[in-house]
């Protein structure tokens, strides 16, 4: 998933000011990969958890998911869209 100005403009942020709208993807982002990293952990066993923390190639990350956590792509879009209803429910604040 990208975080750039499509993402604001699809979230009703297009207004933000420029100087916020840098660190607010980053915190987007960084949010992001915290939930989902907390929810696909979840289930698996600690040797499974430091298996995964040894892979450094993407594509051999997204294989052994698969095998071992084969709903990782259901978590990854539910997280996501809970992640954008909050950011909705909370324009007028971030504005």
């Amino acid at each position: 998933m990208e975080f750039d100005d499509k993402f604001l403009q699809e979230m009703g942020l297009s207004a933000m000011p420029e100087d916020q709208k840098q660190s607010f993807l980053d915190y987007v982002q960084r949010e992001l990969e915290i939930r989902i990293g907390q929810r696909i952990s979840k289930g698996l066993t600690e040797i499974q958890l430091n298996e995964f923390d040894l892979i450094t190639d993407p594509v051999e990350a997204a294989k052994w998911l698969e095998k071992n956590r084969p709903d990782y792509r259901e978590i990854v879009n539910r997280t996501i869209e809970e992640l954008k209803e909050e950011i909705r429910a909370n324009r007028s604040k971030l504005l």
